[in-house]
């Protein structure tokens, strides 16, 4: 028998050692990855159906979007079903391998340290190599203040995309549904761009993976200000919690992103920093709403918080849908239990 889906307590239990397998292996390039199976999917497909009219392209784009995700899904469920049926526990080694891969902890936690740890030392050139790897922007020309930007929104937005929407999505339909998650967001992340060649063809990505964060995204900036709140329990430093709630509230929509404002808003308030302002791509400057007010520079200290921040909120993400999960399944049985 496969990880039961009915039983909650038995979910959530599985879901919480993939964390801990996330947090202390990570991604392996040893290993096969899901994600990057499903990107060369993407890419043959976008390469055979992405011409023709716009009509055409925003159409071929949907069926894209539709093939991929239920097809990512159809497969993972079916290759659960079929590892159960030759021995139970194969089956629930898989499905505990998989919901492992569906995370980022490690691997965002990490990201953001190794952008820390030289700016710390005054390595300015290992700082901007190391974002250079997490970021699209240029990073040639930028001092300690944008590198720190950089990584603080690096970390804050991902918390959504890499930990608690693959969270949610893992509690409410196992391995199958967070891949299907994984995929949505894989889309977005390749065909989800607002130009020439995506514009029309990504668009039903882009907007599905709008919907699929819609509420994780605002949940987690609840929870990190929750983090912020008991940061100052361990720290003696406390955050800025006060006034953060409708600071950010203000401040999110101003975000090109539907979604990615609320956790960096709510970071730049806790913080006491401002995040946004100006960006190079590849030589062309782009221009974005500020997010918080400047009370303190940028530093690498700025990054470390954010990470101590990330790992509160996705802790208390996970905590927060489990009991409201219990509470609804409690109230189904007491319901049904009425009507019978």
């Amino acid at each position: 028998m496969s990880l039961d889906l009915l039983s909650l307590p038995a979910l959530a239990g599985w879901v919480a050692l993939a964390i801990v397998i996330d947090l202390i292996v990570g991604d392996p390039r040893t290993l096969p990855h899901p994600v990057v199976i499903i990107g060369k999917a993407i890419s043959a497909l976008e390469h055979r159906w992405n011409h023709g009219s716009p009509q055409r392209r925003r159409l071929l784009g949907g069926c894209l979007t539709l093939v991929v995700v239920l097809g990512t899904f159809s497969v993972a469920w079916l290759g659960l079903a079929l590892l159960s049926w030759v021995h139970p526990w194969l089956g629930l080694a898989a499905e505990l391998w998989l919901l492992a891969t569906t995370l980022a902890i490690k691997g965002l936690a990490d990201a953001g340290r190794a952008i820390a740890a030289p700016l710390r030392q005054g390595d300015l050139p290992g700082a901007r190599q190391a974002l250079s790897r997490v970021v699209g922007r240029d990073t040639q020309a930028l001092d300690e203040a944008e590198i720190t930007r950089g990584a603080v929104e690096t970390v804050a937005e991902n918390t959504v995309d890499g930990i608690t929407s693959p969270l949610l999505f893992a509690l409410l339909g196992g391995a199958p549904l967070a891949l299907a998650y994984k995929a949505v967001n894989t889309l977005d992340s390749m065909v989800g761009y607002r130009n020439e060649r995506y514009g029309d063809f990504g668009y039903a990505s882009a907007r599905l993976d709008d919907l699929a964060n819609w509420l994780p995204a605002r949940l987690t900036a609840l929870c990190l200000w929750l983090a912020g709140v008991l940061y100052g329990v361990f720290h003696r430093s406390p955050l800025r919690w006060r006034g953060a709630l409708a600071a950010t509230w203000r401040e999110a929509p101003r975000h090109p992103s539907p979604n990615a404002g609320w956790p960096e808003a709510m970071v730049a308030n806790l913080l006491g920093v401002q995040l946004g302002g100006t960006n190079v791509y590849q030589g062309q400057v782009s221009h974005r709403a500020t997010l918080g007010t400047a009370h303190d520079l940028l530093k690498a200290s700025h990054i470390t918080t954010t990470i101590w921040l990330m790992h509160g909120a996705w802790l208390l993400f996970f905590l927060l849908l489990f009991f409201l999960q219990l509470f609804f399944q409690q109230l189904c049985l007491v319901m049904a239990t009425g009507a019978g």
